[in-house]
């Protein structure tokens, strides 16, 4: 019997195939149900419509030259300054897409095939973020937490902001938002900050290789770092991946990519911070503008303005080339003149260097009131709550610093071991010094500079600091007895000893002031009496016009320091500013006309929308031909007086020859000036007007008690004198800056005799010139 075989049952799949479908159509349903809640917050809160048209960055104030170059910012932890797409060079551009998204000009926020890659190889293929989804990041989520289901959903989030980017933007926007948000390290937040620390360039200038450094950084602005001394190979080789992209994406041929890897990095390393680079004096004074301008102008909306994150545009006077002459000037004319300084007090030259005239109580009682009134004093005292007796004690403790000091003949830094007591005292050792130039018609300020180091002195002599101003002040005097009595240059007066009468202007007692050098001489005209700044003329001058007279004219002339009412004023004993003293001459070469001295001239919000703009302040204080005889007056000062080594054609000689640099200035072009030396050598001034621009220079140590023994190296013609000549030469050279070489304008009605010679004015002049000369050679 045969048996039949049975057929297995047929295995039903449909079942499993439905479950498929369930398991699969449930999974893309989650998906969508996860990005549906992401899109509505549930997950955190997301960017709305309005908050991506706008997203919030903090954007540094930018300060603007009057040649429009940024010369700093204001800014806490962000300095950034956005720019647009048509100011990003097309290489840099390239770069970026063909090393971060190479297909980004085709996706729509997520690249597919870059993501499906990435999740077959686990991420071992490349990441598969766009340009769009790190810009998304670094808007509104950074780094996230690094907890997987967190990180998940932070992923989420990117792709919704990164399709809501690319709806709400053009592909370019989104490229010129990426390089404005990236921190690139070293503050140098954005690519316009980056370009600038790292080339010292603006974005539109970087050339192919610079571009593919920066666009490098993106991979990690930590590890791939230029500043000097960081990972000069590692950067290197980024550089070159980047490179190497460009080449693979056809942006470059392999012969460019070749050569341009075999290059260095070529840096231009330049940090912004708000003690390092241009005009830092200028900028703390503008901060202070700022934030007085921004206590007393809200926003529309009564809400104040924050210099540091809203973007403020604010458009300055200064001219960047005149500020660069100008510090350049100072830097090397103070090195040789500290140089000096340094040789002349030696403890074995000077055994109280660096002071004179004080025995050691006084030098000891000097010392402790600036203890005092330092900073480490402040510092210990409220906020460390230490008692006097530990804070003295840590003054004589060695301790590390870096403290300032010129190394061949340049403003450096040394490391060193000090007790802070002696390190305030080598510090006081330091020659100062305060400059600033400006357009004596419009007022604007065109050169600022307040020291020979704002890292290690930062008290501003231009604004802040007031020193007396010696023979500087007599031109004021001279001016008020043309304007009032109507003499001329050529009017003569007794070179004798004089004295003005006890109780004469409320005076004490007789006061009898001799000339400098002890001599007398004759008959002198008021030209020859200033150029060689006879004391006993100006002291006659002053008893026909009264110290009252002569103080109601400088206050006009936008004075405002005190000055007592005394006579002894007229040779300079008050306290005065730079500022003041430029602003004061300038109404001399504007025509009797005092214009208030402008320092910034608009201020704009972040869109361009002016919020400020200046008013030129101005007021008629003499005539235009009080004025101009003025001028004469203190042209004869560089013709034949102590202002005559300006025009000198040969090399210095003898002890001058060491500190005044830039010789021969062999100016030929009218100049009006003047010097001052104050008592002991304490105090160099020097005051010099062209037609369209007036500079003033101080020189001088933190305490008067240190200075210069004699008057040889102490005056203002060594002291500050050089600085404008150096300065000006500058300015002369570079013709775009257009400073006048002509004459001072006539007046139209010209009543007074400037011409003085008819006389033996021209005589006496010569003479005086030749003994300015000899004292150059022969000091």
């Amino acid at each position: 019997m045969t048996t039949k075989k049975q057929t297995p049952p047929t295995q039903d799949f449909s079942k499993y195939v439905r479950w498929f479908w369930i398991v699969f159509s449930g999974a893309i349903l989650f998906v969508i149900l996860i990005f549906l809640l992401a899109s509505w917050g549930a997950f955190g809160e997301m960017p709305d419509h309005t908050v991506l048209e706008n997203p919030k960055t903090n954007l540094a104030a930018e300060i603007i030259s009057s040649d429009g170059k940024t010369i700093g910012k204001f800014y806490l932890n962000d300095n950034r300054t956005p720019i647009s797409y048509e100011d990003l060079p097309k290489h840099l551009v390239d770069a970026l897409i063909a090393t971060e998204d190479a297909r980004f000009q085709s996706h729509s926020g997520i690249d597919a095939i870059g993501t499906l890659r990435a999740v077959v190889k686990l991420g071992g293929g490349g990441g598969a973020s766009t340009i769009s989804q790190q810009l998304a990041k670094q808007l509104f989520h950074g780094e996230g937490s690094k907890n997987i289901v967190e990180r998940m959903l932070q992923k989420v989030k990117e792709w919704i902001i990164a399709i809501r980017l690319e709806r709400q933007y053009t592909k370019e926007e989104i490229i010129a938002q990426y390089f404005n948000i990236y921190d690139f390290g070293n503050n140098a937040d954005g690519i316009r900050s980056a370009a600038r620390i790292y080339f010292g360039k603006e974005p539109k200038d970087l050339d192919l290789k610079e571009s593919a450094m920066l666009v490098g950084m993106f991979k990690n602005s930590s590890l791939y770092n230029p500043r000097p001394n960081r990972n000069p190979i590692g950067v290197r080789n980024r550089r070159n991946v980047v490179l190497a992209q460009m080449y693979k994406y056809d942006f470059i041929d392999e012969k460019v990519k070749d050569s341009l890897q075999k290059t260095d990095l070529d840096l231009n390393y330049n940090p912004e911070s708000h003690r390092e680079g241009i005009a830092t004096y200028f900028r703390t004074y503008l901060d202070g503008f700022m934030k007085d301008w921004i206590k007393n102008n809200p926003k529309p909306d009564g809400s104040k303005w924050n210099l540091y994150n809203d973007g403020l545009k604010i458009y300055t006077t200064i001219d960047s080339r005149m500020q660069q002459y100008a510090e350049n000037a100072v830097e090397q004319h103070m090195a040789r003149l500290q140089k000096e300084f340094f040789n002349q007090n030696t403890p074995e030259r000077n055994a109280t260097a660096p002071f004179l005239d004080l025995n050691n109580d006084e030098i000891e009682s000097l010392m402790n009131r600036s203890m005092r009134q330092s900073e480490r004093w402040r510092h210990m005292k409220y906020d460390l709550k230490k008692s006097d007796a530990e804070i003295k004690a840590s003054f004589q403790k060695p301790t590390e610093m870096t403290v300032f000091a010129y190394v061949k003949g340049k403003p450096s830094e040394i490391d060193t071991i000090m007790k802070p007591m002696d390190s305030m005292r080598y510090y006081k050792s330091f020659l100062r010094t305060g400059m600033m130039s400006m357009d004596p018609q419009t007022g604007h300020v065109k050169a600022w500079v307040g020291g020979v180091n704002y890292r290690h002195f930062q008290y501003d002599m231009v604004k802040q600091g007031k020193r007396q101003v010696g023979s500087t002040f007599k031109p004021f005097v001279y001016t008020t007895a043309i304007d009032q009595l109507h003499y001329s240059p050529c009017d003569e007066f007794p070179d004798t000893p004089f004295c003005i009468e006890k109780n004469k202007f409320g005076n004490p007692e007789d006061w009898c002031p001799q000339n400098s050098d002890g001599k007398y001489g004759g008959i002198r005209t008021l030209k020859n009496a200033l150029a060689n700044s006879v004391n006993t003329v100006t002291a006659r001058l002053m008893d026909k016009v009264g110290p009252k007279t002569v103080i109601d004219l400088v206050k006009k002339l936008g004075i405002d320091s005190n000055i007592p009412e005394v006579p002894s004023i007229a040779l300079g004993t008050a306290d005065i500013s730079v500022y003041e003293m430029v602003g004061a001459y300038a109404a001399f070469a504007n025509k009797g006309v005092y214009t208030k001295p402008v320092m910034v001239t608009t201020i704009e919000d972040k869109n361009g929308t002016v919020l400020y703009q200046f008013k030129p302040e101005t007021r008629d204080v003499v005539g235009e031909e009080t004025a101009y005889v003025t001028v004469k007056l203190l042209e004869g000062v560089t013709q034949y007086g102590s202002g005559a080594r300006l025009r000198r054609t040969g090399e210095p000689y003898g002890v001058y020859k060491e500190i005044i640099t830039g010789y021969p200035y062999a100016f030929t072009n009218p100049i009006a000036g003047k010097t001052g030396t104050t008592q002991n050598q304490s105090d160099g001034w020097f005051m010099g007007m062209v037609p369209n621009l007036v500079t003033g220079v101080w020189v001088g140590a933190e305490d008067r008690a240190a200075h210069f023994r004699t008057i040889t190296y102490g005056q203002g013609a060594a002291m500050a004198l050089p600085i404008w000549g150096l300065y000006m030469k500058s300015c002369y050279k570079d013709e775009t800056l257009n400073v006048s070489t002509g004459n001072f304008d006539v007046p139209k009605e010209l009543s007074i005799n400037v011409d003085c010679s008819g006389n033996s004015e021209g005589e006496r002049m010569e003479d005086a010139k030749e003994k300015v000369e000899e004292e150059l050679d022969f000091g």
